[in-house]
């Protein structure tokens, strides 16, 4: 269960670590050097995805994580689940509305379906044509792509991505009955399988 005091995080920053066999991303209140309130790790290249959340960058104690619902996952569809393994939620890419715009949606029970894509068009579109350049895809470009994630209609939920160096998010709640477990494995995923 929630803590209240993560349930009153409104702000969070999602930043990655650079390591080579690994990505990490630590999980800080407010901004970035706000206390740390969750640890992720995802191994590169795994037969089925699966990120771990732990409460500190010792990896002691489990937090929660989420994991491929199926092998042959072509849906991209992931189950969030708390410290003891329960499943608090789920997220998927929707494949046919992603080859213009980036889209996601984001479950909670009892709370209904977001629906999240990039906030801007242009920018989903530029990415793309990008992507079909020969040997310009492989430059490294930081895309400041920003995702805004709806509920009946209401803003519930913003990613932002800043311009800096490493991936680096900045994740603003605005639907306080946002399990923010669920939260913080959708922020960490729109970098970790956004390119996919």
């Amino acid at each position: 269960m929630e803590t209240d005091r993560l349930r009153a995080v409104r702000r969070m920053t999602v930043t990655q670590r650079v390591r080579l066999a690994v990505n990490q991303y630590e999980v800080r209140a407010g901004g970035e050097d706000g206390e740390l309130i969750a640890f992720a790790q995802q191994k590169r290249l795994a037969i089925k995805e699966r990120v771990t959340f732990w409460t500190d960058d010792s990896r002691e104690n489990v937090f929660g994580g989420f994991a491929e619902r199926d092998t042959l996952n072509v849906a991209g569809a992931f189950d969030v689940t708390d410290a003891g393994g329960e499943t608090v939620g789920g997220f998927r890419k929707d494949f046919r509305k992603s080859l213009f715009r980036s889209t996601w949606h984001l479950e909670q029970p009892g709370l209904g379906v977001l629906t999240g894509t990039e906030r801007s068009g242009r920018v989903a579109v530029i990415r793309r044509i990008w992507q079909f350049v020969p040997l310009v895809d492989e430059l490294p470009v930081g895309w400041a792509y920003h995702f805004d994630f709806r509920l009946d209609g209401e803003l519930a939920l913003s990613v932002s991505r800043k311009r800096t160096l490493r991936d680096r998010y900045l994740v603003e709640i605005h639907e306080p009955r946002l399990d923010r477990r669920l939260v913080i494995a959708q922020a960490v995923a729109l970098d970790a399988m956004q390119a996919r």
